[in-house]
């Protein structure tokens, strides 16, 4: 493939793992690589303008950073600067600029500066473009979010931009939802009007940003990007490493004159392969969704880093952003999105009917509960507790068991059949839960106990309660306690392993249901590692 010009930004887009701070000895290593496999453009990272929490070279990339490192003589330079920075005051947007650009480019390391730009915006920037192309540097327009454009706004922005200054219209696929045809479809518009060159930036959440890249190219694209590994935001990009074999065709054989992969190899090896194993870039099933439905791939980015999400919480968090609109990343509607449960908290039961001045014990899924379930077996027998099985868990002797309870959405949509053939009456928020919930429940003995998510305490009411997470346990301790419960004792509630910090989620709970002040006790009568419970053996007397 003739006449085109491959742009790599593993740094820059990469950065969003490690807030761009890169050793300078694995940059310098990394540029004489992109020379090596014949890479033409190397972006290297941004020039952000605010400087808000510790930032990496690579999100500065300034002119005396540029100047301290090995960057060879044919391997150009390339910066990104985000719209959004320069246009929250308009009348100041080339005072800003000039902070971010004030050099000439016969003065400057860099050779391209690329502006990423949501398209509502583009009207209002396009001074900037006009500055960048008469500073004599390439100058580039990186639409963003690509994918949901109509036809008829693609024609507009490519209309546009044609009276500009912009020399490459760049289109990102930021959601990663495009597949080939939706490529196809896209060049097609932006080319009605647009005659200069083009470029594309391929995200990989459904495993088609090569594929996606190769299609551009055979539409006329010129210009492509990708990242070694894949390294960059949520799933990452197209891999360096496959596209110089596409684009080399034939020329890739592992002893070339012109395409040394020795230095490619080793520097995803040493390097790049390791921070994959720590940051954990590369699609999968939630970014894969997450490509489908037009969400943000930041959102399961975060989820993923953040021990509070499982995978049910991923899952429930996806069709939350799914049906609210989650194309814009914010910290707020992900906690929204973990809330799950909308609205006034209620229920239609009174656990005070079955628990109250009674002793409970609540069976739990740790491991160590089979090292002693004859013991606890034996407990029961001889105490008569009230049993209240978390979720599907079982006993070996499953007519020990009196109730069940369970309260995450995706959690019991996924149990829906195994709760239908136990015959135990099911505790859940009904009236909070979509109404299929009641519909498939429709034959099922149902004690329907409402819920209210906070971060800061428990509260216990008659129908519903308020809990500081979406944990099963901080439901079933909250309703045992609504009910007036006697005693709570706990079986298989071991704790996760060693420095999981799950274990802390669970503590905090536990000591926001002490802090609480309820009458019950809680009781854990199997080995726990939980230190905020009263620990006693179920094999004393």
């Amino acid at each position: 493939m003739d006449n085109i010009n491959h742009l790599d930004c593993s740094l820059r887009d990469g950065g969003y793992y490690n807030n761009w701070d890169f050793d300078n000895d694995l940059i310098n290593q990394y540029l004489q690589v992109l020379e090596s496999i014949n890479i033409d453009f190397c972006e290297i990272g941004f020039r952000f303008y605010k400087n808000d929490g510790f930032k990496g070279s690579c999100a500065f990339t300034t002119e005396e950073f540029l100047a301290s490192l090995n960057i060879p003589k044919n391997l150009k330079i390339a910066i990104m600067i985000n719209a959004s920075e320069l246009i929250s005051n308009e009348k100041l947007i080339i005072d800003r600029l000039k902070k971010l650009i004030p050099l000439q480019a016969s003065k400057s390391k860099v050779d391209m500066v690329r502006v990423a730009c949501h398209s509502e915006i583009i009207e209002k920037i396009l001074p900037v473009f006009d500055f960048i192309h008469n500073q004599g540097y390439i100058s580039c327009c990186n639409i963003t979010q690509i994918s949901d454009k109509t036809t008829e706004r693609l024609e507009e922005l490519s209309c546009l931009l044609s009276n500009s200054k912009v020399d490459i219209l760049y289109f990102a696929d930021s959601l990663g939802s495009s597949t080939p045809k939706t490529i196809k479809n896209i060049v097609k518009a932006l080319k009605k009007n647009w005659k200069g060159q083009l470029g594309i930036h391929a995200h990989n959440n459904t495993g088609l940003a090569l594929s996606n890249t190769l299609q551009a190219i055979e539409c006329g694209v010129k210009w492509v990007d990708s990242t070694i590994t894949g390294i960059g935001r949520g799933p990452g990009n197209t891999h360096t490493e496959e596209l110089i074999f596409e684009l080399n065709q034939n020329k890739c054989e592992p002893i070339n004159n012109n395409l040394n992969l020795v230095p490619l190899i080793q520097i995803i090896n040493n390097h790049f392969l390791p921070m994959k194993n720590k940051y954990s870039w590369g699609t999968n099933i939630f970014y894969y969704l997450a490509g489908k439905y037009s969400i943000h791939p930041s959102y399961i980015q975060a989820m993923l880093k953040d021990y509070r999400y499982q995978e049910e919480d991923i899952l429930a968090s996806i069709n939350y952003l799914r049906d609210q609109g989650g194309k814009k990343f914010d910290y707020g509607d992900l906690d929204e999105a973990r809330k799950f449960y909308k609205g006034k908290p209620k229920g239609e039961w009174d656990p005070k009917t079955i628990f109250k001045n009674r002793d409970v014990l609540i069976i739990g899924t740790g491991p160590e509960f089979k090292n002693h379930e004859k013991a606890v077996e034996s407990f029961i027998k001889r105490t008569k507790p009230i049993v209240l099985a978390i979720n599907t868990n079982k006993l070996n002797n499953n007519d020990l068991i009196d109730l069940r309870i369970a309260c995450h959405p995706t959690r019991l949509f996924a149990d829906v059949d195994k709760h239908l053939n136990l015959p135990e009456p099911l505790i859940i928020p009904l009236s909070m839960l979509p109404d299929q919930f009641r519909r498939i429940f429709k034959k099922k003995e149902i004690k329907d106990f409402g819920i209210g998510l906070t971060n800061t305490h428990f509260e216990f009411h008659n129908s519903f309660c308020i809990i500081p997470n979406a944990l099963v346990l901080s439901y079933a301790l909250a309703v045992v306690t609504s009910g007036s419960a006697k005693k709570i004792f706990l079986a298989g509630f071991d704790g996760y392993p060693q420095g999981d910090s799950r274990n802390d989620e669970v503590n905090d709970l536990l000591l926001k249901y002490k802090t609480s002040k309820p009458e019950a006790k809680v009781i854990a009568i199997t080995p726990t590692k939980y230190k905020n419970l009263i620990s006693q053996s179920v094999y004393g007397i």
